[in-house]
C-alpha cells in the first residue's frame, strides 16, 4: 500500500492532487490477476462518469474491466504499458499507473478507502 492513495472496493487506486487524479490497479488486484499481458488504454479527452469502463486489463488468467470511480476527463495515459504491460505487475501503485484525469467540478472524492481500510477489505 502506498501513502496518500485512496482505494475502491473494485481494487483501483487513486492519487488525488488538486483537480487531477492518477488511477491504477491495486497491488492486491495485480497479484490476483497474475501476469498481465495487455492493458487497453482509454483515449485522451474521453469524458468519464462513475461506473464507465475506462480500461481493460488482460492477464494469463482473465480479462478484467476497470471502471471510473469518479467523473472527469482523461488527460494522459501511461503509454509505457503498450510496450510492457508487466509494469503493472512490477509496480502497480507507482510506475504501473494507467491514466491521469482532470476531475469534474462535481466529482465526489469522499467515498474511498484509506490504505488501512483497503487492507482490511482485502482480508475480509
Amino acid at each position: 500500500m502506498s501513502e496518500g492513495l485512496k482505494y475502491t472496493e473494485e481494487h483501483e487506486w487513486l492519487r488525488i492532487e488538486g483537480e487531477e487524479a492518477t488511477l491504477g490497479l491495486t497491488e492486491y488486484a495485480q497479484g490476483e490477476l497474475g501476469d498481465i499481458v495487455y492493458v487497453e488504454l482509454p483515449a485522451v479527452g474521453l469524458e468519464l462518469s462513475p461506473g464507465d469502463v475506462l480500461s481493460t486489463v488482460e492477464s494469463v488468467k482473465s480479462v478484467s474491466e476497470l471502471c471510473a470511480p469518479v467523473a472527469g476527463e482523461v488527460t494522459e495515459v501511461n503509454t509505457a504499458l503498450d510496450a510492457d504491460p508487466a509494469i503493472v505487475n512490477k509496480d502497480a501503485e507507482g510506475e504501473g499507473w494507467i491514466l491521469k484525469m482532470k476531475l469534474a467540478p462535481d466529482a465526489d472524492t469522499s467515498g474511498f478507502m484509506t490504505s488501512e481500510q483497503y487492507e482490511a477489505h482485502t482480508k475480509g
